[in-house]
């Protein structure tokens, strides 16, 4: 008998993904060095359609709470389209569905699925989730469902990467599957310090980019 569960109902903290899928955060420090190490040079005109994007940014979110929708319009789109994530090599769905079979050794298995915001692919390969939340909720609440949508992805033996974001804070995530899987995070950025930030967030997508075409 297969039973279909949304995933929003069966993951809802670190602990609930962790212990269904045997997946535990690295305490290697090399295991996710895309996020600090080795990051592409952005030219000026790049930064100044990052510093355009941040006072888009600040002048509506000074209205109130953004819904998601607003937040995926003025941040999670135009920086992947500027680190050329809906160019060649990358194909681009919204809204997709997923997957995840778990299968008990019994007669039960369940079926854990759900929708992402934002997914781009490439070769069927999950490079990038974006979980678009309210301003009104911190960003690491993102974390659970973005893993466990992570761990659909089609070719296991191949890392995953993630960028949750709220709006007032980036988070970007690595998920490795080899052997026992395991994660890790990035530093939170946000659009908010006089210093845009969102000038490393942009180089952190084109290293990610760069990583999973080479």
């Amino acid at each position: 008998m297969v039973q279909k569960t949304a995933i929003t109902e069966v993951i809802k903290s670190l602990a609930d993904i962790e212990s269904r899928f045997n997946l535990h955060r690295t305490e290697n420090e090399q295991f996710f060095t895309e996020w600090h190490e080795d990051l592409p040079e952005i030219i000026d005109t790049e930064k100044a359609s990052l510093d355009l994007i941040r006072r888009r940014y600040l002048y509506h979110q000074a209205d109130g709470n953004l819904t998601e929708g607003t937040v995926t319009l003025l941040i999670g789109s135009p920086l992947l389209e500027r680190a050329g994530f809906y160019d060649y090599r990358f194909k681009m769905r919204g809204e997709a569905s997923v997957e995840i079979v778990l299968d008990d050794d019994d007669d039960e298995v369940e079926t854990l699925r759900g929708r992402i915001d934002v997914l781009v692919l490439q070769n069927r390969f999950w490079v990038t989730l974006l979980e678009s939340k309210r301003t009104t909720v911190s960003v690491m609440t993102a974390l659970p469902q973005t893993l466990t949508y992570m761990m659909a992805n089609p070719l296991p033996d191949q890392p995953a990467f993630g960028m949750m974001t709220n709006g007032d804070g980036i988070i970007f995530v690595k998920l490795s599957q080899q052997g026992m899987p395991q994660y890790d995070i990035s530093r939170v950025f946000s659009p908010a310090p006089l210093r845009n930030e969102l000038y490393t967030v942009l180089q952190i997508l084109k290293r990610i980019g760069q990583s999973i075409t080479q």
